[in-house]
């Protein structure tokens, strides 16, 4: 064999090393990569598999509250109660107020109330879920609860309600009436008598006194916004604005059934900053309002045998969700039903309003805006809270997403 013959030979077999090493390299990087992503599927099981441990944990631990909740009713009762049933002088209101309690208290969702206790649990160490700490917010659960009921006494009387969580509302049970007033006054009386039972002497107490009072005024303040813009057998659609209704909503319901649990928690951990609490108060408000729109869609568009109760918005002449945005979209005949039947009493015209909403579509225009919404709380959430745990938050958002009652 020729030197040149030679030389073309070695130099073919180290192009052949050459291209075997260069296909030894693509498959070594491949394997380096199939193992890099390999490592990162691991570690996301991991994450995934401890995140449905730490929910199976939280969803056990919140049914273990609830019984809890439900079993302090009784206790909350006797506090209230029991020293002074035999009472020479006023023995028999304070029968009557047990009765006002059990059957105005329980018997709803109870998310208000529960809320505080799993909002606790998420924002202190458990070096302090102590008994003494846990049974203190199960009690400002139930505060909350009979702050809840208080509102709702009152403001079955103002709507004229028929049903309440399913039973006749108290003012239509018989021998009772306007006399509900006074018992709505009672509910509202016991919450500050079992905050000073169970947290006087507490660094939090005055906190608790005072979000719960500026809570009552606030929602106060929203329910005669809400009876101003619309009186009885005054007829205006010009006042029902996206303004007056966001207001309406903001301090009837957002403000005690959102804020209110959690900044109660907050201040039994310890946080009384004020930007924590806006920040909290920022998220928590537009949740509120999230559920204030579920709610009047729900009063025309709900299931009475779900929801608990007979709506009555559209004869209440309310300023509610579907009518501002029917507003917006009707045509000028459209509205001039809508002038004529608004408001009024008889079946046929709270009938032609229902068809009306139904012809407009309203159902899709509120399937679309709770998708929206949602994705909106999702981003506040992850721009306000900052130091407070997303949980908090996001166990709200579950509880209200897609609700039916």
């Amino acid at each position: 064999m020729s030197r040149q013959a030679r030389v073309s030979d070695i130099v073919g077999a180290l192009r052949g090393v050459e291209s075997a090493t260069e296909e030894l390299n693509e498959e070594l990087h491949r394997l380096t990569v199939n193992m890099k992503k390999l490592t990162e599927y691991q570690s996301l099981l991991l994450r995934v598999n401890s995140q449905l441990d730490n929910h199976a944990v939280k969803k056990q631990q919140a049914k273990a509250d609830t019984k809890q909740f439900d079993r302090l009713f009784v206790q909350i009762v006797n506090d209230l109660t029991e020293q002074d049933l035999s009472h020479s002088e006023v023995g028999d209101a304070i029968r009557r107020l047990k009765q006002v309690l059990e059957y105005n208290a329980p018997g709803g969702k109870r998310n208000r109330g529960l809320s505080v206790i799993a909002s606790y649990r998420e924002l202190v160490t458990s070096e302090q879920l102590t008994p003494e700490n846990l049974q203190r917010a199960l009690v400002v659960g139930w505060c909350i609860e009979l702050l809840q009921a208080f509102f709702l006494v009152a403001d079955d009387i103002m709507d004229a309600s028929l049903t309440r969580r399913g039973q006749p509302c108290w003012y239509k049970r018989d021998g009772i009436g306007l006399d509900a007033v006074n018992d709505s006054f009672l509910l509202e009386a016991t919450i500050y008598r079992l905050l000073k039972k169970y947290c006087r002497g507490e660094p939090f107490y005055i906190n608790l006194i005072e979000l719960f009072l500026e809570t009552s005024y606030q929602t106060e303040l929203g329910q005669a916004l809400d009876l101003i813009t619309a009186p009885p057998n005054q007829i205006d659609l010009t006042r029902f604005t996206d303004d007056r209704y966001k207001a309406i909503v903001k301090y009837k319901t957002a403000f005690y059934s959102f804020y209110l649990p959690v900044a109660a928690a907050m201040y039994m951990a310890g946080i009384d900053d004020e930007m924590e609490h806006n920040n909290a108060k920022a998220i928590l408000l537009e949740m509120g309002e999230f559920f204030q729109i579920q709610d009047d869609y729900l009063d025309c568009f709900g299931d009475p045998a779900i929801t608990g109760k007979i709506g009555t918005d559209i004869e209440d002449n309310k300023c509610s969700w579907l009518v501002v945005e029917a507003l917006k979209r009707v045509t000028s005949e459209q509205r001039q039903v809508l002038e004529l039947c608004y408001g009024r009493k008889d079946n046929e015209s709270v009938n032609r309003v229902k068809s009306l909403y139904t012809d407009l579509e309203m159902p899709k225009v509120y399937s679309e805006y709770e998708d929206s919404s949602y994705q909106r709380l999702m981003s506040l959430i992850e721009r306000h809270a900052n130091k407070l745990p997303h949980s908090i938050f996001l166990s709200f958002a579950q509880k209200i997403y897609k609700r039916n009652k």
